[in-house]
């Protein structure tokens, strides 16, 4: 790399991270005026406090970095058109295309970073950060659906239960079905109550009937209360709204096949997850690009104009990215086309703004 390449590297990374510093505990100082009073009075623990915090500073980072990115490569660059370094550059014979090359390098770095965090890093955060919110802040609202569930174990076993308690770990009205390959019912297992036994790991079934096929006639078996083993966890019969964004690559593959498998109705929820985080080193190309082409003309108003014009665009981006995401989660719409088509209309507009910028 030259030395015009190192300079503008360095201001790349050192500006965003600069802006990071800057704005991440001025969204915690935010976040504890607002909720400092629910903290006192469910008594949440000031270590739990300073580990939620922790959590959150990497959480609202990620959310928040397109954000921070473009804004930082505004700033920074603007400053270079301000002060005639940019033109000085294309006028040494500097095609615009080369003087672009350390911001690609940059976006590259933050690319593979940021993807690397959304694997493995953010997902612990983030289930600290909703554990957190629920037990302390959101005391008593449902963080999971907790009535009428159905679930589909694998090919033969199916279940459902009619409410669950996940602090008691307690179901009402459970029925446990198992089908032979032929579709046929090989038993029936229901029950008024099931309840996960945690010190002696089993589950406790009460008013417990089972009905076991045997050709055209049934054998029947109760009890009024039965001590036994399912292959499931009691947590598995309702997953927790966030539970995508707390799981790592592998896991989430895992997961996403399991509830296929089980024909969640709510599978898109997760996908979109997926590709969002397999997203970020395109959204970090892209807005590198229209930053660059938007900031590095010199303009009347200077770099306020660049600034409002930068924070509007990261807003109608996320804005964007937020309406075809509720339409993959409450509508059916593809998951993948909800992520794809925000970045191609971005992508369109970078590319017309960098050809305005080289003329």
């Amino acid at each position: 790399m030259s030395i015009i390449d190192k300079y503008i590297l360095k201001r790349y990374l050192l500006t965003f991270a600069v802006m990071l510093l800057l704005f991440i505990p001025i969204g915690i100082m935010a976040n504890l005026a607002e909720q400092i009073g629910k903290m006192i009075d469910n008594d949440a623990p000031t270590n739990e406090i300073i580990i939620y915090y922790l959590n959150f500073t990497i959480y609202i980072g990620s959310l928040l970095f397109p954000i921070f990115l473009f804004l930082s490569i505004i700033f920074f660059t603007s400053k270079l058109a301000s002060n005639t370094e940019i033109v000085a550059i294309l006028s040494s014979g500097v095609s615009y295309g080369r003087f672009l090359r350390p911001y690609l390098i940059g976006a590259s770095i933050i690319a593979v970073t940021m993807l690397v965090m959304a694997m493995f890093i953010v997902p612990n955060a983030s289930k600290g950060y909703n554990e957190f919110k629920y037990k302390y802040l959101k005391k008593g609202k449902k963080d999971r659906i907790t009535s009428n569930i159905f679930n589909q174990l694998n090919e033969n076993d199916f279940l459902y239960v009619s409410s669950f308690d996940p602090a008691r770990q307690n179901a009402n009205k459970f029925t446990f079905e198992r089908f032979n390959d032929d579709n046929t019912l090989d038993f029936k297992i229901s029950a008024n109550s099931i309840r996960w036994v945690e010190k002696d790991s089993i589950y406790r079934l009460i008013k417990y009937t089972k009905r076991t096929m045997v050709g055209d006639s049934a054998i029947i078996q109760t009890k009024n209360r039965l001590d036994t083993l399912f292959a499931f966890k009691i947590d598995d019969l309702t997953p927790v709204s966030y539970i995508a964004e707390t799981k790592n690559l592998f896991e989430l593959n895992k997961f996403i096949k399991d509830q296929r498998r089980k024909g969640a109705s709510n599978i898109n929820n997760y996908v979109l997850v997926k590709y969002r985080r397999w997203a970020l080193p395109l959204t970090a190309f892209i807005l590198t690009i229209i930053a660059v082409a938007v900031s590095s003309v010199k303009r009347r108003g200077g770099m306020g104009v660049n600034l409002a014009f930068g924070i509007g665009v990261a807003f109608i981006y996320i804005f964007f990215d937020k309406v075809f995401g509720t339409l993959a989660e409450q509508a059916g719409f593809s998951p993948l086309m909800a992520v794809v088509i925000p970045n191609i209309v971005f992508g369109i507009l970078a590319f017309y703004l960098l050809q305005n910028a080289k003329r």
